[in-house]
């Protein structure tokens, strides 16, 4: 391999970008691996009294107070079964981690630029805030979403 090859196939694995993958409902998600900290099994969740409908409550993560985030009721889908089981992907935002509430998580996918495509004109504008792209894949679409903007969704802030 030239010298010139070479840098241009660094170059290219630097574009690349690895996505931690999930299911929330019948849609699968991304979030660049970066961003996560962990992935649990499902824990057991304190319910805060008076919090908004997305915020299951609170668990302890090692001595950490952690918000547990639902997806499904953020995105504006419908509740999972009761007796259905999620997953925890954990985030932190500044200093503080925050857990989203998944129905599966699967693996993790290496996306190239070229791979991530601009989101869809059509899509809800719930969904539009906090997607940063849409990846083709054989049998489906991922969303490639932006932890920090899910947290902040409805902020006109961010």
């Amino acid at each position: 391999m030239s010298a010139s090859s070479e840098a241009s196939a660094v170059a290219a694995a630097r574009d690349d970008t690895e996505y931690v993958t999930f299911r929330v409902a019948d849609q699968w998600l991304g979030i660049p691996v970066v961003t996560v900290q962990e992935v649990l099994t499902a824990e057991r969740i304190a319910r805060v009294p008076l919090a908004p409908a997305e915020v299951a409550g609170f668990l302890n993560l090692r001595g950490q107070i952690v918000s547990a985030i639902d997806l499904r009721a953020r995105m504006g889908l419908p509740p999972r079964d009761k007796d259905q089981r999620f997953m925890n992907v954990v985030v932190r935002d500044r200093d503080e981690l925050f857990s989203f509430l998944v129905d599966e998580v699967g693996d993790v996918q290496t996306v190239g630029a070229e791979g991530l495509e601009r989101p869809p004109v059509t899509l809800d504008p719930r969904w539009r805030q906090v997607c940063d792209g849409v990846v083709r894949r054989k049998t489906d679409l991922l969303v490639s979403v932006n932890a920090v903007k899910l947290l902040n969704l409805g902020d006109p802030a961010v």
